[in-house]
């Protein structure tokens, strides 16, 4: 069996591949970008199409591509369906999905394919120039299941909660998934007191997507910490592993997939996660966690974005630095981060941006922010 691609700009242009996906008559399936050919072209060839692939893959996902190669996680037949239907059994049942991002993610197949294996063709609207708050209306009025279920990334949830016609459109939905990249706490509040029944999910390509939904996993799904709070996922849909990568470490304890996020486990059971290892910043000595930092700046007054990240400090090894839409001033950030953390986590300079760049669906990319203002 060889990795085929599959080309995704809508809906219908992936239906008959993930039913065959479903159906067990497709061979194992790489979802590349059908509108961007530049971008088709190097996941297919970073990834193998065309060549032989482990039989018991499904389907191989490219990962958001943190360090710029593209890696790729083999996913079952099984996992698929283990995340669908741990997804339906956590939110009251099976229903049709408004497919409203990429469709070659991770979580956009996993709409197509919950809604697919419940037996409902899931709609799509059409994202390729932009994310419109009142085309969910337009989505809403095309599904006809009795429950209708979307999935979404916090930025888009910001701006549907500033149009009240759309917010009001997003709380008829039976179930609201909010992945991708953390959730402000000030974000989550106005949505659930406006009626928006939100889920948070957490998980990434490796596990077929969000398999812990508000801190609780997924039937089938476990989760573990090791001794320096590192988060390890392990159960019914972790991928087989990376495409042409037998031997990462990742992957090294079977049935687990080693994150690079850190958290905590409650007594219950619960996870938290609190940051990435991988983007932790040493300064003076000590580690911040950016996303420690952004949620201490989350609706602080003058910011209605934030990202935290470090750049070189002959003295400090790096210093913390955040940009920031909006219009927050550099004492108020500090003033603010000092109420409730160490003084070693504040900014030490800010710069102002009209908008936060993004890689994959939703996630901050502190790559090209270090990149943006490292020489300044």
């Amino acid at each position: 069996m060889n990795l085929t691609p599959l080309p995704i700009d809508t809906v219908e242009s992936a239906l008959s591949g993930l039913t065959a996906l479903l159906d067990g008559a497709a061979p194992a399936l790489l979802p590349v970008p059908a509108r961007d050919p530049r971008e088709a072209a190097r996941l297919t060839n970073a990834l193998g199409a065309g060549s032989p692939i482990d039989d018991r893959a499904a389907l191989v996902v490219a990962t958001s591509g943190t360090t710029g190669t593209p890696k790729g996680a083999m996913l079952t037949h099984e996992a698929l369906l283990a995340s669908a239907s741990g997804t339906h059994e956590r939110l009251g049942g099976a229903g049709q999905w408004l497919l409203a991002m990429p469709p070659h993610h991770v979580a956009g197949v996993q709409v197509m394919l919950r809604s697919l294996g419940a037996g409902y063709t899931p709609v799509g609207i059409d994202v390729a120039e932009g994310f419109a708050p009142s085309s969910l209306e337009d989505g809403m009025t095309r599904m006809t299941a009795p429950r209708r279920y979307v999935s979404l990334v916090p930025t888009q949830l910001i701006k549907v909660l500033a149009d009240p016609a759309a917010t009001a459109v997003l709380a008829e939905f039976d179930g609201v998934l909010i992945g991708g990249a953390a959730c402000p706490p000030p974000v989550r509040e106005a949505a659930l007191a406006a009626g928006v029944r939100m889920v948070r999910t957490y998980g990434m390509s490796e596990t077929c997507g969000g398999c812990v939904y508000d801190g609780l996993a997924l039937p089938g799904v476990r989760v573990a910490l090791d001794g320096d709070s590192r988060v390890w996922l392990g159960g019914a849909t972790v991928a087989l592993g990376y495409r042409g990568r037998p031997d990462h470490p990742a992957f090294a304890r079977s049935g687990w997939f080693r994150t690079d996020d850190a958290g905590a486990l409650s007594t219950e059971g619960v996870l938290s996660v609190t940051g990435r290892l991988d983007e932790a910043i040493s300064t003076g000595g000590l580690t911040v966690l950016p996303q420690v930092v952004e949620t201490a700046l989350a609706g602080a007054p003058g910011v209605r974005e934030v990202a935290v990240f470090g750049l070189p400090d002959p003295r400090l090894g790096q210093r913390v630095v955040a940009a920031v839409v909006g219009s927050a001033t550099l004492d108020e950030l500090r003033e603010t981060v000092t109420a409730t953390l160490d003084r070693t986590a504040a900014p030490r300079e800010v710069f102002h941006v009209d908008e936060l760049p993004r890689r994959g669906p939703g996630k901050i990319d502190r790559r090209a922010l270090v990149e943006r203002f490292g020489g300044r």
